[in-house]
This record gives structure tokens, C-alpha cells and sequence, in this order.
């Protein structure tokens, strides 16, 4: 089991370091390279989803990117619950911090 949550908890780390770059990428190309092509919107969500919502909100927050879209002021932050809250229960359903 301890070696499962070592491999989740490499996994979450990674997604968050590859979202919050990600985010500062877009946000580079949204100010210097008009003509690059900048990263969709549903991929910014969809690496929050995955795992990536610390890393999303950090960068969109320390980054000043995406904070006035509704999609993202109120949709990170309700994946973020979402993903606390199944992580509770699934520790909790397997008996993990007894």
C-alpha cells in the first residue's frame, strides 16, 4: 500500500509541476507571440481534472492568467474539492489512516 500512495503522490506532484507550466506557457504566448499557437482552454481544465488543480490554481493565481474566465475562477476550485473529497474517502474507505 505505501508503495501505491508513493507512486500517486509522484504522479499528482508531476501533473501539478507539468499544469502550472502549461499555464505559464499560454500565458507567455497570450503576450509575446500573438501568431504561436496558444493552448486550449479545455486542456488547461482537463489537466486540472487529472490531477492538476493545486498546480492550476497556483499558476493561475502567482501567474494572474484565467482569473476573470468563469470557467476557471469557480471550476478549478470546484475540481480541487472535488478531488480532496474523493481523496478523503477513498483513505478513508480503505482504511488507510486508521
Amino acid at each position: 500500500m505505501t508503495k501505491l500512495l508513493w507512486c500517486i503522490g509522484t504522479y499528482l506532484v508531476a501533473v501539478n509541476i507539468i499544469a502550472y507550466i502549461c499555464y505559464a506557457v499560454d500565458k507567455y504566448r497570450a503576450h509575446h507571440n500573438r501568431m504561436r499557437k496558444r493552448i486550449p482552454e479545455d486542456s488547461l481544465v482537463g489537466l486540472a481534472a487529472i490531477g492538476g488543480s493545486v498546480g492550476s490554481l497556483m499558476a493561475m493565481y502567482t501567474l494572474r492568467h484565467k482569473t476573470k474566465h468563469r470557467k476557471f475562477k469557480y471550476g478549478i476550485p470546484a475540481i480541487l474539492l472535488l478531488q480532496i473529497a474523493l481523496a478523503a474517502w477513498v483513505l478513508w474507505y480503505f482504511s488507510v489512516w486508521d
